[in-house]
C-alpha cells in the first residue's frame, strides 16, 4: 500500500533517533558509522532508521569509492511546513479573537 509523502515524512520524524540523525546531518554529510556513534544500537538498527529516512526522501546516500556518505535532503520538510502553516494561522486568529474579547472585558470593567 502506497503512503503519501506527507505521512511518510511524519512517520520518519516520529522517532527521536531519526530526528537526531537528521540534526547531525544538518552539519554535513556523514557515514553510517559516524551517524551510529552516539547511539547504543547495532549497525543494522541504524541502517533500518536510515532506510526509513531515505524512503521518506529526507536523506540521500551516495557512493564515493569505499565511502558511502548520507546527506540531508530537507525538501520534504517544506511540505510539513506548509501543512503546519495552516494551523499556525488558525491559532493566530484564535489568539487575536481572544485578545479582542479580553480587551472588551477590560473596557467594560473600567467603565463607571
Amino acid at each position: 500500500m502506497a503512503i503519501d509523502p506527507l505521512s511518510a515524512t511524519f512517520s520518519a520524524l516520529a522517532d527521536p533517533t531519526r530526528r537526531a540523525i537528521l540534526a547531525r546531518l544538518t552539519a554535513g554529510e556523514a557515514t553510517v558509522k559516524e551517524l551510529s556513534a552516539p547511539f547504543a544500537m547495532s549497525g543494522p538498527a541504524i541502517s533500518k532508521h536510515l532506510r526509513v529516512l531515505e524512503r521518506a526522501g529526507l536523506i540521500t546516500r551516495g557512493r564515493d569509492a569505499q565511502w558511502r556518505p548520507c546527506r540531508l535532503d530537507a525538501t520534504p520538510l517544506k511540505e510539513v511546513s506548509k501543512w503546519a502553516e495552516e494551523y499556525r494561522r488558525f491559532w493566530d486568529e484564535s489568539y487575536e479573537r481572544l485578545d479582542d474579547y479580553l480587551k472588551r472585558l477590560q473596557d467594560e470593567e473600567s467603565k463607571p
